[in-house]
């Protein structure tokens, strides 16, 4: 925890140049591990951008997933930078936490939606009514004077957008006009890029005036004047320059340069910690934390990390309304909390089962020779969320929340070393763990069964397997042929995605002869998609069985992900 940290000082972190006029305690130098994604404004992943932590780096694959282990960070102050052709720069700071630290940024187009020339007053507007008024003097990076087209890119970020967290830059971090350390409540950003017509790099040279509108839900809280805020992409913070002026409904103030620009509130900061656990004391991921101001309109979140912890900077001596959200973005549990006049680690936050249904995901990643992967993780798709887990010698686990009637869930395997997918797919959840056996990631694989007794090695089924269904029958076989060794067969009665036991389903192979009705069992069969002709249908089950030559009680469980025929 960032509150056991000792020989703490209060310097930038090394990879920034020292700066004193923050009074903010950045921490002793730490190492710490971070997983994370970079998408667009669509939540497509961008592949092949640049992610820097410290003096560590990092490309993005083709999920926009990137993994950087032992990070040389601040322990109270992390800086995520990104880079990638076509777009913004993005960024993040954090409070890092002992577990695995998730980053999610959202990189914004770099795309030009107006031009002006120099030597002419002239100005740009967006739709939604933000303006920047320029005077017509530009200048390039070295300070001569600049005379030509001017090609304008702006964005604006309205407080009211879901995803401002992932797109801002920073974090609301902030260095008032004294050098105090201040954490702010944004009544809009803006971001203007100058662009000269060989493709460099412009200033003003002068002063432009911009335009903020003001939203509904903030305008009666809205002060007559309030601070302007540049971010020091070098430093990671925002710093205040200036004010803004409320005219009718927008904000409205000069600035002599661009980046971002900021239209905040100020307050003083504490850091706040909190660790999400069950009745058990087990920590609990990837739980969504709101932390709203109760005089402020738009709230900020975070998310539990592996050890269940958040830590991050929050304003000091005001109460505070925390929600806990589901893995939908349903409020399950609210209370009040603070004021904080200091640093402060909370109790632990437990979430009952009367709050929330608590899964686990447990499986092995693995790759087309059956061994286990050594470098690579798995994609969870669930709710509103996507999770990211790393496998530790083939073994990966999700901790999650199960929303109120949405049981679907989606996995895709990567191996780093060899380059093989999984490809996506469908599982049902079920409580308290959902075991899904083995995941291959075998890029020439298109379809498989797999099945594991006991501790015995693990039995993987390749080959021309026909899944078919007629006449209310379902029928998965597999036989044995000049390449493959084993058979299988399984058939059922039903083609609805849900939970059965061996009523509906048997399966019978030379392993474990026939597992059926006629069977002393507690196999359940979990389907958890059935696609048309041509898609997969997908099913894992698990459970005991005895086998009735030897009367002894075996385990079982496997994994089936088949292409259907008919």
């Amino acid at each position: 925890m960032t509150s056991c940290e000792t020989n703490d000082d209060n310097s930038i972190p090394d990879e920034k140049p020292n700066d004193t006029t923050i009074n903010y305690n950045f921490g002793s130098t730490a190492s710490k591990d971070f997983i994370g994604q970079i998408v667009d404004e669509n939540e497509n992943p961008i592949q092949n951008a640049m992610v820097n932590i410290g003096s560590s780096s990092a490309e993005t694959d083709a999920n926009g997933l990137f993994i950087i282990k032992n990070a040389s960070v601040k322990s109270k102050f992390a800086y995520v930078t990104v880079a990638k052709t076509g777009y913004l720069n993005g960024s993040r700071t954090v409070v890092p936490t002992s577990g695995e630290n998730t980053i999610k940024i959202m990189l914004l187009s770099a795309t030009v939606v107006g031009i002006v020339n120099s030597g002419t007053p002239e100005n740009i507007t967006l739709p939604n009514g933000t303006k920047v008024d320029f005077d017509g003097n530009f200048k390039n990076i070295d300070g001569s004077e600049y005379s030509g087209a001017v090609s304008v890119i702006m964005h604006h970020l309205d407080p009211s957008d879901t995803n401002i967290d992932a797109k801002m830059p920073g974090s609301l971090l902030a260095s008032d006009i004294n050098g105090n350390a201040k954490v702010l409540e944004t009544f809009g950003m803006l971001n203007v890029e100058l662009v000269g017509s060989g493709g460099e790099k412009l200033q003003l040279s002068g002063t432009a005036s911009i335009e903020l509108p003001i939203t509904a839900s903030q305008a009666a809280t809205s002060p007559n004047t309030i601070p302007l805020w540049h971010f020091d992409e070098e430093k990671g913070y925002w710093v205040e320059e200036g004010t803004a002026t409320k005219i009718g409904d927008k904000y409205v103030g000069n600035v002599s340069h661009f980046s971002w620009w900021n239209c905040d509130a100020q307050f003083p900061t504490v850091s706040l910690c909190l660790t999400v656990v069950n009745p058990s004391n087990q920590p609990i991921a990837n739980v969504t934390v709101e932390l709203a101001l109760n005089d402020q309109t738009y709230p900020r979140t975070g998310i539990s990390n592996s050890d269940g912890e958040i830590c991050g900077l929050i304003p000091a001596n005001q109460t505070i309304t925390m929600n806990i959200k589901d893995n939908c973005g349903n409020i399950v549990d609210t209370s009040q909390i603070g004021p904080f006049s200091s640093d402060t680690v909370l109790p632990n936050v437990v979430l009952t089962t009367g709050m929330v249904q608590q899964t686990t995901v447990i499986g092995t990643l693995v790759q087309c020779d059956n061994s286990n992967i050594i470098d690579g993780y798995v994609l969870l798709e669930y709710g509103n969320q996507t999770l990211v887990a790393t496998v530790t010698n083939g073994s990966f686990d999700f901790n999650t929340l199960v929303c109120s009637g949405n049981n679907s869930f989606t996995l895709e395997g990567y191996d780093y070393t060899n380059l093989q997918t999984s490809g996506i797919i469908n599982y049902t959840f079920t409580t308290p763990v959902t075991n899904i056996g083995n995941l291959i990631t075998c890029t020439s694989v298109n379809e498989y069964i797999s099945y594991q007794i006991d501790n015995d090695p693990v039995n993987y089924l390749i080959g021309n397997i026909d899944a078919n269904y007629s006449t209310e029958r379902l029928f998965i076989n597999l036989k044995e042929n000049g390449t493959q060794s084993k058979s299988f067969s399984l058939s059922g009665n039903t083609n609805i995605p849900g939970i059965y036991t061996t009523s509906a389903f048997l399966m019978e192979s030379g392993d474990f002869n026939s597992i059926d009705i006629q069977t002393t069992n507690t196999v359940s069969f979990n389907l958890s998609n059935f696609g048309p002709v041509g898609d997969y249908i997908d099913m894992t089950f698990s459970g005991t069985y005895v086998d009735s030559s030897t009367n002894t009680t075996h385990t079982i469980t496997g994994v089936i992900h088949v292409i259907r025929d008919n």
